[in-house]
């Protein structure tokens, strides 16, 4: 297990450019199975989740070339799916949320498909019924194999059908969609999520040969195709990784230039920031921080206490809740947090009142912040990152903090964050890497 080390106390100056979008990537990469031809990929980030999936693609056949770290062409030509009863498979796909969208395109192109049950952060149940009932709603026939702690499917042919989701999942969306490009007929999948991942996969299957429209709304239509060809495909910057360096900038009181955002890819996320009083200046493509030595929190028009909630696109991210709890404890004023989707993210606020915030968990899901104002500064500590974006949060607080602090598991923060020491390092952290 490695930990990171943490000099707290020190302000960042400088430039970053934000890595490609990790949800993105697990995505497009999936969708690669849908054809014989090559599909080259860019801004592919280099972190542990995309790492384990290519491996498991390539176990299944799919040819690699690495061009650098961050660019591939992937050929899913000779298929072997003798592999997915492997072993090796179960341990691979057990371990990555990501590994359940290998099914609708597998599905789709070979009439069956099987994929251990899906891993990944531990934030309470995270269920696939909305894959699986899309399957089934196209003619696929489903079982769950108890033994093997897994899900298989087949299909002589998907069939086009209109379906309503019970839940706009993201993943849900992307792996019927996969499979309905494939499909005999027409495909309607309302209540789609429509997450700036999910058009991106759309656009790129649309330049594969698919036809679907309604990109970038909750009302996808898709009239299937008998095949789909290669294309090059270029992932958007990771809005996760860019509000993480916001809240980052303004927590540790620096200074620094974001590079390259695609702003307008944003969607709600620099206005939430302005809420808590950080001033998210915009310069072309690129979001310039300036150092903040106090923000406030606004409060509603009526004087109440203001709730930063996550809510389906355009709504904010779930993603980003642990930042914005973290940021609220050096702002002045109050702040509710509720967390709607996930009954066990907020449960790493233990370490930051250890550290000295003052939080009320208040259930699973809310969080009362009172802000700080730095009047205290959070104390340093050793904790345990739970999950990737908890990691991140507890990464900030560490460096706001007075003292040297040490996150263990840091795995988990790899496995979304690209050699995030290393970048914070050259904005002048000082992050030491404990292997």
């Amino acid at each position: 297990m490695s930990s990171f080390r943490i000099e707290g106390g020190t302000v960042l100056k400088g430039e970053i450019t934000p890595q490609g979008a990790k949800n993105e990537a697990l995505q497009v990469i999936c969708a690669c199975l849908l054809t014989q031809q090559a599909v080259r990929i860019n801004n592919i980030p280099d972190i542990k989740d995309v790492e384990n999936l290519i491996g498991i693609i390539e176990g299944c056949g799919v040819a690699v070339q690495r061009h650098n770290a961050n660019d591939y062409t992937f050929w899913a030509q000779n298929i072997n799916l003798d592999y997915l009863n492997s072993d090796e498979f179960r341990k691979g796909g057990s371990g990555i949320r990501g590994s359940v969208m290998i099914l609708g395109p597998l599905l789709a192109r070979f009439g069956k498909a099987f994929v251990p049950k899906p891993g990944g952060d531990k934030i309470g149940r995270r269920r696939i019924d909305t894959h699986l009932t899309g399957f089934q709603k196209m003619g696929a026939d489903f079982k769950f194999i108890p033994e093997k702690n897994a899900y298989q499917l087949s299909a002589e042919k998907l069939k086009g059908t209109y379906m309503l989701l019970d839940e706009a999942s993201v993943t849900g969306t992307a792996n019927l969609v996969m499979a309905a490009s494939l499909a005999q007929g027409k495909t309607t999948i309302y209540n789609a999520a429509c997450e700036p991942y999910v058009q991106q996969l759309c656009i790129m299957l649309n330049n594969m040969g698919a036809k679907i429209s309604g990109i970038g709304s909750n009302l996808l239509t898709i009239e299937g195709v008998d095949e789909l060809y290669g294309c090059t495909h270029t992932i958007l910057p990771d809005m996760i990784e860019i509000g993480s360096f916001i809240g980052m900038a303004a927590m540790t009181k620096s200074e620094i230039t974001i590079k390259n955002v695609k702003y307008n890819q944003l969607g709600i996320i620099p206005d939430a920031f302005q809420r808590l009083g950080i001033r998210v200046e915009k310069q072309g493509d690129d979001i310039y921080i300036g150092a903040h030595e106090h923000y406030a929190i606004e409060t509603f028009i009526d004087g109440s206490i203001m709730t930063i909630a996550d809510a389906p696109w355009p709504g904010l991210t779930p993603d980003l809740l642990s930042i914005f709890l973290v940021v609220a404890t050096q702002a002045r004023g109050s702040v509710l947090i509720h967390q709607k989707m996930f009954e066990s993210r907020l449960f790493f606020v233990d370490k930051l009142i250890d550290m000295g915030a003052q939080i009320i968990l208040c259930d699973p899901h809310r969080a009362t912040v009172i802000g700080l104002d730095r009047k205290f500064t959070l104390r340093a500590t050793t904790m345990t990152s739970p999950d990737i974006r908890a990691g991140v949060a507890l990464l900030i607080a560490a460096m706001s903090a007075e003292g040297t602090s040490v996150i263990h598991n840091i795995e988990q923060i790899d496995r979304g964050y690209q050699n995030i020491d290393l970048r914070l390092n050259k904005l002048g952290a000082r992050i030491e890497r404990i292997e």
